[in-house]
């Protein structure tokens, strides 16, 4: 399957997301955008769990900057995205943000590494991997 450059997933905010006032805490918006970038891999037909357990890889984020621009609240239906940016032999970029409508909340960007698995260092990303992530852009 071709990589989706500008990949994107639908979320609610729960109770558990929001502080006493209803607004969500804002190291919530990171793991929205974990998942955004998970599901992008999941499309791709990517198992990050098969991955570890065959071929001794994981990925890791090594850079994140996020700039809050409007709260999201509880009960919003919040869509995340992520725009693939840059690829490395060792890492992946992306730009990401966070909007309720035509409402953007959050812009982000985050740089995500290739491990071993093992020893936690920086390794090439599978030749394949990239291949089949690279192809059509």
């Amino acid at each position: 399957m071709t990589p989706q450059p500008n990949f994107s997933t639908r979320l609610r905010v729960y109770w558990e997301d929001t502080d006493a006032g209803g607004v969500v805490y804002y190291a919530n918006y990171l793991k929205y955008m974990e998942r955004c970038r998970t599901e992008w891999l999941r499309e791709l037909g990517i198992d990050q769990s098969r991955l570890r357990a065959e071929r001794n890889l994981q990925f890791a984020i090594v850079d994140v900057s996020v700039k809050y621009l409007r709260p999201a609240m509880l009960d919003d239906e919040i869509r995340v995205t992520a725009t693939l940016t840059r690829m490395t032999p060792a890492t992946f970029s992306f730009d990401q943000a966070v909007w309720r409508g035509t409402v953007q909340l959050t812009q982000g960007n985050t740089r995500v590494a290739c491990l071993d698995s093992v020893s936690l260092k920086p390794r090439a990303i599978p030749p394949d991997l990239f291949k089949e992530w690279c192809s059509g852009q």
